[in-house]
């Protein structure tokens, strides 16, 4: 059986405004960029090709990018989560991705063996999604039979959420791994 190509995707385009600024530009106490911390969890997890949607400062967010991710820039990325989420989509559709795995910025702590058990999910169900202790959180899976389906329901700042509860995403228990909680100040 061939392993799907999985896209993960650092969604990391807003302001921050609750936060005090763009969290692409954020780092963790030991001095690491979010992002990088992100993008190693995503790749070390089994995703074949890593993106990072920059918006919000982008210009300054670009240079924490690792070498083993790009750089997408989300033009419109003040319209709200939706437009990130639609980058990501459009992103992982480009690379011929089988399906696109999102994690959110400002989850610097996502370890790598979430990402993994999320992406061993994709085997089972073409929708997965990390669940801290009973409560949805990330990352995400979204299979591409989805993407079209994603992509009409979002709008401003909403994301794949609403879809996921919808269409019974498989929820894979993560609470043994990590807290799940990002970071909003």
């Amino acid at each position: 059986m061939v392993e799907p190509l999985i896209y993960g995707a650092v969604l990391a385009a807003g302001a921050g405004t609750r936060f005090g600024g763009p969290k692409a530009l954020a780092r963790s106490s030991d001095g690491s960029p979010w992002i990088v911390n992100v993008v190693t969890s995503l790749v070390d997890g089994g995703c074949g090709s890593v993106g990072v949607m920059l918006g919000a400062r982008r210009d300054d967010a670009r240079p924490l990018v690792p070498s083993v991710a790009r750089a997408v820039d989300v033009p419109d990325w003040a319209a709200g989560l939706s437009a990130s989420v639609r980058a990501a989509l459009e992103a992982a559709e480009a690379m011929g991705a089988d399906a696109l795995m999102i994690c959110p910025v400002d989850t610097p702590d996502v370890p790598a063996t979430a990402v993994a058990r999320i992406a061993a999910g994709a085997k089972a169900s073409s929708l997965a999604q990390a669940v801290y202790r009973g409560h949805p959180g990330h990352p995400v899976l979204i299979g591409r039979d989805h993407w079209s389906s994603v992509k009409e329901t979002l709008s401003g700042d909403t994301g794949a959420g609403v879809y996921l509860r919808e269409h019974d995403a498989q929820q894979l228990e993560c609470g043994d791994l990590w807290s799940g909680l990002d970071i909003d100040r």
